[in-house]
């Protein structure tokens, strides 16, 4: 039986690199070693570094005046972290709240400066993500955050706001690497790797190098983006296992033909996934406004709730792995990250109509 990851996160990794990863475990490339074992300021990591680094620029289009920094801490270290590099002289930040992770965001930052929640979707439980016109920006802000994917309410930015010349800033966390971005308008990309990037422990910020002069006095040097930059991001021994596997994703994404290619096969399963909720004549539903649907993050909900543990019984019994939607929530979710193949989503969908088939 096939078994479908459906996890929010640490979630599916690509199968190819799983078996080149434990083809590799004992003894990297001729070494001797595993890349568990290598020191970080050894030749053989140094390369693994480089070459991460590197395919990622590739793949995103990096501009040269963006850093690339491979960090740990995670999307919520980086929450408090964003703040003390960015703030600077300014007392203000901007939030747009769009659901449960940019709360977490709002909630961090208002530790370190005033928070202004410039537009907020919480009128409809953080349904859509509220028109640019809507939003009511701070002349004197420091930045501009956004959660351009909310792994929880599947709610996802697709387009870029225009702020002017105040730095954009987005958690991508659940959708970075999912389709091509234009980095160059934002100020700050940051995300944690564990879910469409490579396991938990990396933390990826890639930031426009003319605002590394802003930290706060009291960032500590682990945190201080200038100060990581400046030592290849090896200031503290970094994630190298997690940096290693993430190499390994970028190289499995240039082979499938880069962001472009992946973000069609992204659609293809998104529509796949939401025909199904739309079409079943309300025994599924998805509360997401159409436009704002996440393609990576589908929570759904079945009309007769008390059914849930028999859909997740049967799902599990088929090899639908992780489809309970989050405790805040409830309901269902399928994460569909880029490394989800096709397959898996039939499966998931086939099990949805022969589900409501018998329970209907």
């Amino acid at each position: 039986m096939n078994v479908f990851n459906f996890s929010a996160g640490p979630a599916v990794l690509p199968k190819e690199v799983l078996q080149r990863a434990a083809a590799e475990m004992l003894d990297w490339h001729g070494s001797g070693m595993s890349v568990m074992e290598m020191s970080h300021r050894g030749p053989e990591f140094i390369a693994i570094a480089e070459k991460a680094e590197a395919d990622l620029r590739r793949l995103l289009a990096i501009p040269d005046d963006y850093e690339v920094l491979f960090l740990q801490g995670g999307a919520i270290g980086e929450n408090a972290i964003v703040p003390m590099n960015l703030l600077g002289q300014k007392k203000v930040i901007d939030f747009v709240n769009t659901g449960e992770w940019s709360k977490k965001s709002i909630k961090e930052a208002g530790k370190y400066a005033q928070v202004n929640v410039a537009a907020s979707s919480a009128d409809r439980n953080f349904c859509y993500v509220p028109p640019r016109e809507s939003w009511k920006l701070s002349p004197e802000a420091a930045y501009v955050h956004i959660c351009s994917n909310e792994t929880i309410g599947g709610v996802e930015y697709h387009f870029t706001p225009e702020v002017g010349d105040v730095p954009l800033v987005a958690d991508m966390s659940s959708h970075i690497l999912s389709r091509p971005i234009e980095v160059s308008k934002y100020g700050v990309i940051y995300g944690g790797a564990q879910k469409n990037v490579g396991p938990a422990g990396l933390t990826l910020v890639i930031v426009r190098r003319s605002l590394l002069d802003r930290a706060l006095p009291i960032t500590p040097s682990a945190f201080h983006w200038k100060e990581q930059a400046e030592a290849d991001s090896m200031l503290n021994t970094p994630p190298t296992y997690a940096i290693y596997i993430a190499g390994l994703v970028f190289e499995w994404l240039l082979a499938q033909g880069g962001l472009a290619a992946i973000e069609r096969k992204n659609i293809d399963k998104a529509t796949l996934l939401y025909d199904a909720i739309d079409g079943s004549g309300g025994f599924y539903v998805n509360p997401v406004e159409k436009k704002d649907r996440s393609r990576m993050n589908v929570p759904f909900k079945l009309r007769d709730e008390s059914l849930d543990g028999a859909f997740l019984e049967g799902a599990q019994a088929r090899g639908l792995l992780q489809l309970k939607g989050h405790r805040s929530v409830g309901g269902m979710r399928a994460s569909i990250y880029n490394a989800m193949p096709i397959e898996g989503v039939q499966a998931l969908v086939e099990h949805m109509r022969e589900f409501q088939r018998s329970h209907g």
